[in-house]
């Protein structure tokens, strides 16, 4: 004798949660040592600073890949910051393109922010904004000193 058993639906306690909307920040919100920003920017420069090729083209690995990095100014309509774009997201970075920085932190460099998106980020290429970035705010200008207070 078959015996019918009954076929379970998911309820949506039981289904994984869906991801969570970008919270997008300006520039001017970014205070040094904080990260997982979402940012819209558009690259006002970029230099490359530089673009080695590898020792030994026999071996592979990561050790021995092309090394590119680019210094870009990026922006908003609020203030405008140092990013060193390194390997793929130097091709990303002309001047006038927007992007759209994932996961991006913020790193103290000689005292100066520099915005910064590592392996767990992304940089994106995005439609062009309809903003204009504001070049005389640059927070990569203002240096920081670290205080050690005694309790």
């Amino acid at each position: 004798m078959a015996t019918k058993t009954s076929s379970t639906t998911a309820t949506p306690q039981q289904e994984k949660p869906g991801l969570r909307k970008p919270v997008f920040v300006k520039v001017d919100a970014l205070k040094p040592g904080t990260n997982g920003h979402t940012l819209v920017v558009k690259v006002v420069n970029a230099s490359a600073v530089l673009n080695k090729k590898p020792r030994s083209p026999t071996v592979r690995g990561p050790q021995n890949q092309n090394s590119k990095i680019a210094e870009c100014l990026v922006g908003d309509e609020t203030a405008t910051i140092l990013f060193p774009a390194r390997n793929d997201p130097v091709d990303l970075m002309k001047p006038g393109n927007t992007v759209i920085l994932r996961n991006a932190k913020i790193d103290m460099f000689k005292g100066s922010m520099r915005l910064a998106v590592d392996k767990w980020g992304r940089v994106e290429a995005t439609e062009p904004a309809k903003f204009v970035v504001r070049e005389d705010n640059n927070l990569s200008l203002v240096e920081y000193e670290l205080v050690n207070v005694e309790a």
